[in-house]
């Protein structure tokens, strides 16, 4: 893997993975708090601390794959005001943390990036890099519907009511299909396209 036998890629991908992952967790905690659910940050997961969100195998996943996950936010829907609408807020609140994270760094490297490679040469270009593909990878990863991933919770509040069945079935057993598709590498296939549409939208953005 080409990010083990570069030692500076590696060092640099970790502050990378730790900013996705936490920013992530903590636009979660901080939509269901404007939504009206305290249980997040009473977890202690309104924080931008990568340890209040640790997932040490969704995070070796980021970090060596490029696609990942932390350790959920609970929330409580009774909590909502309004819940179909307020899952769909909470669960898109992590992917759009990401994006915007990428989007950021984007621009940074389009209009900095010559004065950025000057002051910190070839470092501070993987940072950027790294900056924006880890946080795509999180969203994009996080995008597919199976449960406990975010996109499983935005479909499930469009689902017709004899289809919610067959979400429930794949809730329960949801993360055993996901480890199954990950390390079969059919993941990828549902990953890949997703990644490469926020990525060319980013790129075309800037």
């Amino acid at each position: 893997m080409r990010i083990l036998s570069d030692p500076i890629m590696f060092l640099l991908t970790i502050p990378a993975v730790l900013w996705a992952i936490s920013f992530h967790e903590f636009c979660h905690a901080y939509a269901a708090k404007l939504v009206g659910d305290p249980t997040a940050e009473r977890h202690g997961r309104l924080s931008f601390s990568p340890f209040a969100h640790f997932d040490l195998v969704g995070t070796l996943c980021l970090l060596f794959l490029g696609f990942g996950w932390a350790k959920p936010v609970p929330i409580n829907t009774r909590y909502f005001r309004n819940p179909q609408r307020d899952i769909v807020l909470v669960s898109l609140a992590g992917v759009t943390g990401n994006i915007l994270t990428a989007a950021l760094f984007v621009l940074l490297f389009r209009f900095l990036g010559g004065s950025i490679y000057s002051l910190t040469g070839r470092a501070g270009i993987i940072l950027l890099r790294q900056m924006i593909f880890i946080n795509i990878g999180l969203a994009a990863f996080n995008l597919i519907p199976i449960p406990p991933l975010d996109g499983s919770k935005v479909l499930y509040a469009f689902l017709p009511f004899n289809a919610l069945k067959y979400y429930y079935w794949l809730e329960r057993y949801g993360m055993y299909v996901l480890m199954a598709l990950l390390f079969t590498g059919v993941i990828d296939v549902i990953f890949r396209p997703i990644f490469n549409l926020l990525t060319r939208l980013l790129l075309t953005l800037a």
